[in-house]
């Protein structure tokens, strides 16, 4: 029998790096821009975190409002997530994913018997590793029970990630545009974007709405949101009384579209909150016309509005949902579907349908089922509602003092502010920029601390801050990003 043999070569170690320059100098030459981020030109080293805040090497924090996109909702080093994943590591952190472990079963059917108690609906739950991987699975299971549909409609600003197929039901072109034709591109529709339809507008100047270009103009002055909101839903509806629209046959009443993929509150597309109504209305029309709604829950999900899922907000059942990111704190990559039974039964969705290396990894799945069991046990329900009240109130008074804030906005803790012109209307890109780069500098003092604030750009005009602090944020740290950021306007204003 032949004995295991360890090799006692090692590679040569690289040369200890000691500066930040040289850190960059080795990152402009080896590191693909592709895989990251490089709006600004020097993008931030840090070296730390915990809680709320990051640190660079000198040790100054910066408090972060965004926390990773919305995937840490507990709190960077979150204690008892940290140890549920070295609780893993320790025990089985790797399997293959043709096996079975406890923590995937615990996990499913816990995500599972939660969906059907608030919709009573039976469902399954299917795992993947990142969003984008979720959602090219949720196409998949689309597709095979539409049989073999392929035209999906999406939101203009909607978001739903960036491999081929996630792509094609993203409305940016701009990610599409290096890729070819994407033949099966949704068809985007008008999500209601309240703020910039002149529906909501009751201008202190002289301004004629329809000649304004960053509003959706119909003449429809005066409504309120809710009924912006059923007027946009009629305008889909329209869709269907002809065939000489392009998605309907009458005569067989079927529709060439299988699904509708919305998010319930848009995230990159800059946090905008609909009517209350809306879900509720077009539900109904997709219900009618046989189209499947498919939740887009990645940066909206666990608790990130209040509720588990952000589509409880607006009384709707949704045919399947795609979750991940904050399902494990950001800690190990675990994505998935939950979908109803007669889509996903081993009989029309059988073994193999689709399949990624690490889609139920061990770790993921057990620092998410520690993250389901934190849920049960403490009520961000009601934290999560009035943390996010105090903090919208810290921005309307911002707003009250500072022109360039066209509007506030929040559901929970995903909130939203707009940076204008002196207007308050016309969006100001530019600004925006500024002020996240000048976050970034990390000099703002409080009480003879510096510090930095970290802010998100989002929006049809990258003219929106979106908010997506920790859920265990305090509010002395609320109060505090209040004044970091009343400082960074007051700058922008100065300069």
């Amino acid at each position: 029998m032949l004995k295991n043999i360890k090799s006692t070569k090692r590679a040569a170690p690289l040369k200890k790096i000691k500066t930040e320059k040289e850190l960059r100098q080795l990152e402009e030459r080896y590191c693909s821009f592709g895989d990251t981020v490089h709006y600004t030109k020097h993008p931030k080293f840090f070296s730390n975190c915990e809680g709320s805040y990051l640190y660079d090497e000198k040790e100054t924090p910066f408090l972060d409002l965004q926390m990773w996109y919305s995937a840490v909702n507990f709190g960077y080093k979150n204690t008892r997530l940290s140890h549920a994943a070295h609780h893993q590591l320790d025990t089985l952190p790797q399997v293959a994913s043709q096996y079975l472990h406890r923590e995937k079963v615990e996990l499913a059917t816990m995500i599972a018997k939660d969906a059907e108690k608030k919709w009573g609906t039976k469902g399954r739950v299917h795992f993947n590793v990142g969003g984008s991987q979720a959602v090219e699975d949720s196409l998949k299971l689309v597709r095979n029970f539409s049989k073999g549909k392929s035209l999906m409609f999406a939101f203009e600003g909607g978001y739903h990630g960036r491999t081929l197929g996630a792509t094609s039901i993203t409305s940016s072109y701009r990610y599409r545009r290096r890729y070819g034709h994407f033949g099966d591109r949704a068809q985007f529709i008008e999500f209601p974007y309240y703020f910039r339809s002149c529906a909501c507008r009751n201008f202190s100047k002289p301004v004629t709405p329809c000649t304004n270009k960053y509003s959706k103009c119909y003449g429809l002055k005066g409504m309120s949101k809710e009924e912006y909101g059923s007027y946009c839903v009629q305008k889909f509806a329209r869709l269907f009384e002809s065939e000489y629209n392009g998605i309907w046959d009458p005569k067989t009443r079927q529709c060439e579209y299988a699904a509708f993929y919305v998010e319930p509150i848009l995230g990159t597309g800059g946090y905008v909150i609909p009517p209350k109504n809306f879900f509720k209305e077009l539900k109904k029309v997709l219900d009618e016309h046989g189209i499947l709604m498919v939740v887009d829950e990645i940066q909206m999900g666990v608790f990130r509005t209040g509720k588990m899922w952000a589509i409880e907000h607006f009384g709707v059942k949704p045919d399947v949902l795609v979750f991940g990111k904050a399902i494990t704190n950001g800690l190990n990559p675990l994505s998935g579907i939950w979908a109803k039974e007669e889509m996903i039964n081993s009989t029309i969705f059988p073994p193999g349908s689709t399949h990624s290396t690490f889609s139920s990894n061990p770790m993921g799945t057990a620092v998410a089922l520690e993250t389901m069991k934190m849920l049960e046990e403490e009520d961000y329900e009601t934290s999560v509602a009035e943390k996010g009240k105090y903090f919208l109130e810290g921005l309307k008074t911002l707003k009250k003092k500072h022109k360039i804030i066209g509007e506030v906005d929040g559901l929970g803790l995903a909130l939203r502010a707009e940076i204008c012109k002196e207007d308050s209307y016309t969006p100001d890109k530019a600004m925006m920029d500024w002020i996240s780069d000048e976050g970034m500098k990390g000099n703002i003092l409080v009480n003879g601390k510096k510090y930095g604030l970290v802010l998100d750009v989002g929006g049809y005009y990258k003219n929106a801050i979106t908010f997506a602090p920790s859920l265990d944020i305090s509010y002395e740290e609320i109060d505090l990003g209040i004044r970091l950021l009343d400082e960074l306007l007051r700058r922008a204003e100065k300069k």
